[in-house]
């Protein structure tokens, strides 16, 4: 019940927000802040009293069902493991961000704005504890359209361009996602006489081949869509440079997460032949993606859509890492998940600060901020690295994981997945020598990070230092994950 109550704050807050702002529009902000804060209080309880939780192999903390249409077969079935634990932490931390970064930058349609970022938080929640597959699709659904209008009403020139593509993109990929929850329904009601959308139901549905192969596609396509793999990545750039700040920190720390959780809890344990049938081609892909997206980032002049070229490639690292079904390497994935969802994010948010100051994204027009931002300059310097995989922070770890594991089970494919690092390292630099260093490309003076944007930085920056020196409450917090992926793991 209580994650339910979880998920019934954001809708709450969202619609409280919205009321408010009619008569007192200052408040909207504060039930925003104050709304995100309570499920993130929820989510630390969650994560301290699974620590001490007796855990076994499928275990569950949590696992609350109640019927909802009962005639169809659909449930309010939430559930809650180590791996939905981490991802709403990361949820909540970036949400509070999220709300911080739009305190001054949103001036129109204040209680609109957060009604929907509260309610994209909201449909989050819901992906990553609903075991119901029509409530699943339901979250699914919820997250993509307020992300549509945060874009449309409150993005840049182009952002009607941007909304409408992230929305066609993610649209045709949750119709296949539909057709294929629709049809291993209706095999498993006509194989048992039981029709149900209950994950644990449906894991047990025998399928052909042919057609495990076909289902497992459909729900494939609409999380690599989301996550993004190329050739399905051409959305992310313009959504993420269209974007509001708080838009592209959702984004890159959360939506794209959505797509790698899916795979992790759906698509292995529901179809482990069919999964391991297309490995192969899966980690060349991400592969591709590593490189494609870090060659392309290297070539950009546009901050955001630079530092949106770098999610492609590091969540190519993502995709590498699951289908190499090795257990180090989904260690690596999940802190890949949490690692990249901070740098990048805060690599958007640091954008979108400049974005405020220069009223320009294009670098070639920046240039020797550091001399009057040394704060800003400091912050920039420490998640470049990160991004670069610099050790002592988290993304080293996460991607020493991921290339460990796969090391002996495809080694080429692992060597140059190992190139995105010297890759990575050649842009940040590049974005770092364009913003800040070399010869100032204004004489106006520059206002350096506000105690606002101070409170933001300093806590993303904890937070990839801890990762990257203490991994291992995350480590034992996803050790006993839920998902029977076990007989396709390698040791």
């Amino acid at each position: 019940m209580i994650l339910i109550w979880m998920i019934g704050i954001l809708l709450a807050g969202g619609i409280l927000c919205w009321l408010a702002a009619q008569w007192f529009p200052v408040l909207a902000k504060w039930i925003a802040l104050l709304t995100v804060i309570a499920d993130m209080a929820l989510a630390c309880t969650f994560f301290v009293v699974y620590k001490t939780f007796p855990h076994s192999d499928n275990s569950w903390f949590i696992d609350y069902q109640v019927n909802w249409i009962p005639s169809l077969g659909i449930s309010l079935h939430l559930a809650l493991d180590g791996l939905s634990i981490v991802l709403l932490l990361l949820t909540f931390f970036l949400g509070i961000l999220a709300v911080l970064c739009s305190w001054n930058e949103i001036k129109e349609k204040t209680g609109f704005y957060f009604f929907n970022l509260l309610w994209t938080l909201a449909g989050i929640s819901g992906v990553f504890v609903a075991m119901d597959l029509f409530l699943f699709y339901f979250c699914w659904e919820i997250m993509l359209v307020p992300m549509y209008f945060l874009i449309i009403i409150w993005g840049d020139t182009n952002r009607r361009y941007a909304a409408y593509k992230f929305f066609i993109f993610t649209q045709a990929g949750s119709l296949f996602l539909l057709l294929a929850i629709l049809a291993l329904y209706f095999i498993h009601g006509q194989q048992t006489n039981n029709y149900t959308f209950d994950y644990f139901s449906l894991l047990k549905t025998v399928l052909e081949p042919t057609t495990e192969k076909w289902i497992m596609l459909g729900f494939l396509i609409a999380f690599v869509i989301k996550l993004p793999m190329i050739p399905f990545h051409n959305w992310l750039p313009d959504a993420h440079s269209e974007a509001p700040t708080a838009g592209s920190l959702i984004l890159a720390g959360l939506l794209l997460k959505t797509g790698a959780y899916g795979i992790l809890r759906f698509v292995l344990p529901m179809f482990p032949e069919a999964a391991a049938s297309i490995a192969w081609w899966a980690m060349l892909l991400g592969v591709i993606g590593i490189v494609y997206g870090a060659l392309l980032a290297f070539a950009q002049t546009d901050l955001k859509r630079l530092i949106a070229y770098t999610s492609v490639s590091h969540m190519g690292f993502v995709l590498v890492g699951i289908f190499s079904f090795n257990e180090i390497a989904m260690q690596g994935v999940v802190m890949q998940i949490l690692t990249h969802g901070i740098s990048t994010g805060a690599l958007f948010v640091m954008a979108g600060m400049l974005k405020e100051r220069l009223h320009t994204r294009d670098i070639t027009k920046m240039g020797g901020l550091w001399t009057s931002m040394p704060a800003m300059g400091g912050v920039a310097i420490l998640f470049t690295m990160a991004s670069s995989g610099l050790p002592l922070l988290g993304n080293f770890i996460a991607e020493f994981f991921i290339l460990l594991g796969t090391f002996n089970i495809n080694t080429t494919l692992s060597v140059i997945a190992s190139v995105g690092l010297v890759l990575s390292a050649l842009y940040s630099l590049r974005m770092m020598q364009q913003v800040f260093m070399g010869q100032p490309a204004t004489t106006t003076t520059v206002k350096d990070i506000s105690a606002r944007e101070l409170i933001i930085m300093v806590a993303l920056s904890i937070s990839i230092v801890a990762l990257g020196l203490y991994p291992q409450p995350v480590m034992d917090t996803v050790q006993h994950l839920s998902f029977t992926i076990h007989p396709l793991l390698h040791e």
